[in-house]
């Protein structure tokens, strides 16, 4: 009995050996170990930014890309296809008019000074409506040298410069490590040559990540300048985020903004008293208009 137990045993043994090497021989996979997968990182959404109130938008403004503040819960509103401004009520959740001032094209920013709205075409061509607020309007069209690949998305109004700023989501060409943005001088109706600050891609208050292009860590959407403190807001949709900068251009704070809130932020506003309004393209849902809140020290 004994020596069969020693039997068994050693049966035993070799086989779990046997299994072992098996077990092995697959993990390793033609003398290649197997790699563990790296699970993406997903960052939590910032508990500074809160939603206050949120209006759906109608359908023809599901790709909803750019907004500017009239009054009274009234934007006047772009989308990524049609060279039309809506000019949208929130509280009756209608649109009111619509003044068509191009052909069919990617529009992606609206700014307001005074009844004059200008808006800015992804290669770079920037439209001016007068009387936005009347059925009579003068339309014209200034060129830049902005083009499809520095792909425009970003247009707000700087009062107290006079003048728009412009941000590119592309590639600056020959400057891998920056994205700039360019000054569209109101007086002179010309844009800056050179940009009046630059993003810098290597900005440390950046989310860390592995992506060898870095014009793709930092894809501004919109551009906005608060009228009660001055500082510059932009928004990302790609990777939804909200930044506020310092004068140089260099980020004060980044608040990544809810996945499941922001599908995708392509417009932000200001009221004169500086509410802050954030526009979302939908995809499955409806496009929408939000009123944010920043809770400070969070």
């Amino acid at each position: 009995m004994k020596r069969f137990q020693i039997m068994l045993t050693g049966f035993l043994l070799t086989f779990s050996v046997l299994a072992c090497d098996n077990g092995s021989a697959h993990a390793m996979g033609d003398g290649k170990p197997k790699k563990n997968k790296k699970k993406k990182t997903v960052e939590m959404a910032s508990a500074a930014v809160q939603v206050n109130q949120k209006w759906d938008v109608p359908e023809i403004l599901r790709e909803v890309s750019g907004i500017a503040y009239l009054d009274n819960g009234k934007f006047a509103c772009v989308q990524d296809e049609a060279g039309v401004i809506f000019l949208y009520d929130t509280q009756k959740q209608q649109i009111e008019r619509q003044i068509t001032f191009g052909a069919a094209g990617d529009y992606e920013g609206i700014a307001l000074v005074g009844n004059t709205a200008y808006i800015m075409r992804s290669d770079g061509k920037l439209f001016e409506v007068t009387n936005i607020h009347s059925p009579k309007n003068e339309i014209k069209e200034y060129a830049t040298p902005l083009t499809e690949a520095h792909n425009v998305e970003g247009l707000g109004y700087d009062a107290k410069n006079n003048r728009l700023l412009v941000a590119i989501k592309g590639e600056e060409a020959g400057a891998p490590a920056y994205k700039g943005v360019y000054a569209f001088d109101l007086a002179s109706k010309k844009l800056s040559d050179q940009p009046v600050f630059k993003l810098n891609l290597n900005d440390p208050l950046l989310p860390q990540t592995e992506k060898k292009d870095l014009s793709k860590v930092w894809q501004p959407s919109e551009i906005a300048v608060h009228p009660v403190t001055g500082e510059i807001y932009l928004t990302e949709g790609a990777n939804p985020q909200l930044f506020i900068l310092n004068p140089d251009g260099s980020i004060k704070a980044r608040h990544k903004l809810s996945d499941a809130a922001f599908y995708k932020p392509e417009g932000i506003a200001f009221s004169p008293e500086g509410e802050l309004y954030i526009s979302n393209e939908g995809k499955k849902k409806a496009g929408n208009i939000l009123q944010v809140q920043l809770q400070e020290g969070k």
